[in-house]
């Protein structure tokens, strides 16, 4: 899957991407990421961003990988961030 063909790196997070007929998404956060109340919060973050926009995305398998610095940028600014690299990854349908 980290091998796979589509993935683009963010300041706060990193999104993987693999063709498939069904729609499955993950959400990763290493320890680097901080506690387990902190990498909880990150998956958090990550799940809302995407859940808002699940019906507008191909389907496929789709990784989120947060980064440790994701707390320090605000969640309109995430959600930019991600709405970007759908955009660029050609990934809304």
């Amino acid at each position: 899957m980290y091998k796979s063909n589509k993935k683009w790196h963010t300041h706060a997070f990193v999104v993987f991407f693999l063709e498939s007929d069904s729609f499955n998404i993950a959400f990763v956060s290493s320890k680097k990421v901080g506690n387990a109340v902190q990498r909880n919060r990150a998956r958090r973050v990550l799940r809302a961003i995407i859940l808002e926009k699940e019906n507008q995305l191909r389907t496929g398998k789709y990784v989120l990988v947060a980064k440790n610095n994701i707390f320090e940028r605000k969640h309109k600014v995430l959600k930019n961030d991600f709405n970007y690299v759908m955009k660029k990854l050609n990934l809304f349908k």
